[in-house]
């Protein structure tokens, strides 16, 4: 079947680029300036029905794709002392419709809900400024990224394509985004090693149109690196799902401290081996399934608990009986028996999916008469109850990973100094407001960003006095 997208690009958004806001400036990043000029030619060339465009300076939801609805939207660069470059674009009203009506349908949170703000970004304006220099019979489908998993830009790259399909659309992509913000000292955002490495290794990636790579870059990583472009690459990899791509790398800079990156992908035809996110679930359902046969008895309590009540929907309540099938043939099954039974002590269940969180419930102090219980309950809560997410779909199963922290008696400390992120958490209280957050976690690296996260868990405001105790865990996996 022939696809709908019959190129697409990867391409920056710099303001300063355009010559009416950067002046004489943008001389200096001429490379990107003429990379730019190659894409709408290409664009003009393909005559597309309609541009399908990411940004991430759309209206952006940690855990919803917004797509921009209505007829069209204004913009101008004013914001950029450029007032007399004004746009207007008309959307493309049907694919939209049908996007939001596809993702009902396949549980994607995804849709025209939540319109903050109608007018253009300079994500999408910079982007048309070249495009509308050599083509302007077009129509506009302008949609958000979000803080989900890679997974669910892909995902959502892959519903776009299928709207266009049905609709019998003609389009390109245009996936709008900068590179790391974080190359230069002199650079608007300084300059950290994460930054170049970042540059280097997204150039080489989307230079081999290698999307399956994009999956392998750790969040942390590009959030240190101040990148600001990846999720729209991967919706666009999502987009050119099983299909063979022509690719050219057309030019990189970072003139300016903040990475340019322009390359161009034109459609040949179908490739079953570039099914990147399938055979990705593939390999990860098979090295989950691994890791769930390796769990301790604690974290297949856990599992057991809250796969009984998203499959079947019954709650296991009787630990003795639930924990027979756990412990059989399990080395050391009396003891553990023994600790999970009779011992009691406030415990959390954390979920993860994709590389992300997925739920996360527990007790400080315990509310039932054993371990064992406090498992039971908490994991149904963590997959079902908190409130941060959805809750979970028996298709979610398979692609769960658990840990159980089991907690000691909470401490009062007198300082701050008494911390240490990696052996304790940390219960911040301010009168009936109390926050906790666990320790050795991913991402929280000192006892200054635990205690701030843990005081806006609370609802404290900064300023406020605080109580602060310690704790320390045993983490089962």
């Amino acid at each position: 079947m022939d696809h709908p997208i019959k190129a697409a690009y990867m391409v920056p958004h710099p303001p300063i680029i355009l010559p009416e806001v950067g002046g004489e400036e943008a001389e200096k990043i001429a490379a990107t300036t003429a990379s730019f000029m190659k894409v709408a030619e290409e664009i003009a060339e393909i005559k597309p029905d309609t541009i399908v465009l990411s940004s991430p300076h759309t209206v952006m939801y940690r855990d919803y794709f917004h797509i921009s609805p209505g007829l069209g939207a204004k913009g101008s660069m004013s914001r950029f002392a450029a007032p007399q470059v004004e746009f207007a674009v008309d959307y493309d009203t049907e694919l939209t419709t049908l996007i939001s009506k596809e993702a009902a349908a396949a549980g994607i949170p995804a849709g025209t809900e939540g319109q903050r703000e109608p007018s253009l970004d300079h994500g999408v304006m910079v982007p048309l400024y070249f495009i509308r220099k050599k083509y302007k019979d077009f129509r506009l489908l302008r949609i958000g990224l979000s803080a989900l998993s890679y997974a669910e830009h892909y995902r959502v790259g892959q519903l776009i394509t299928k709207a266009l399909s049905k609709l019998g659309r003609k389009a390109v992509y245009v996936a709008s985004g900068d590179l790391s913000h974080c190359q230069k000292e002199d650079g608007p955002y300084g300059l950290v090693p994460e930054g170049p490495e970042y540059d280097e290794r997204i150039m080489n990636v989307m230079g081999r149109g290698a999307f399956g790579e994009l999956f392998d870059f750790d969040e942390v990583f590009c959030d240190k690196a101040g990148e600001c472009g990846h999720r729209s690459f991967v919706m666009m990899a999502g987009a050119l799902d099983g299909r063979a791509v022509e690719v050219h790398e057309l030019s990189h800079e970072a003139t300016f401290g903040v990475g340019y990156g322009i390359c161009t992908y034109r459609v040949l035809g179908e490739d079953e081996d570039r099914r990147f996110l399938m055979k990705r679930e593939e390999d990860r359902i098979k090295e989950i399934a691994k890791q769930h046969e390796a769990q301790d008895p604690w974290v297949k309590l856990a599992r057991k608990s809250l796969e009984s009540f998203v499959r079947d929907g019954k709650r296991l309540e009787d630990a003795e009986e639930a924990l027979e099938e756990v412990l059989k043939d399990a080395p050391e099954a009396d003891s553990i028996r023994e600790e999970l039974l009779e011992r009691r002590a406030g415990a959390f269940v954390s979920l993860h999916k994709d590389g992300q969180l997925r739920g996360c419930i527990g007790t400080i102090l315990p509310v039932t008469d054993c371990v064992a219980e406090e498992l039971l309950r908490n994991a149904v809560s963590a997959g079902t109850e908190d409130p941060r997410f959805p809750a979970l779909r028996p298709e979610e199963l398979p692609y769960l990973e658990y840990s159980v922290d089991v907690l000691g008696e909470p401490e009062d400390i007198d300082s701050p100094g008494q911390l240490d992120v990696k052996r304790y958490g940390v219960i911040v209280s301010s009168g009936y407001r109390r926050g906790l957050l666990l320790p050795d976690l991913d991402g929280v690296d000192s006892v200054e960003e635990q205690i701030d996260i843990a005081r806006r868990k609370a609802g404290i405001k900064a300023g406020e006095k605080l109580s602060l105790q310690r704790f320390e865990v045993i983490r089962h996996h």
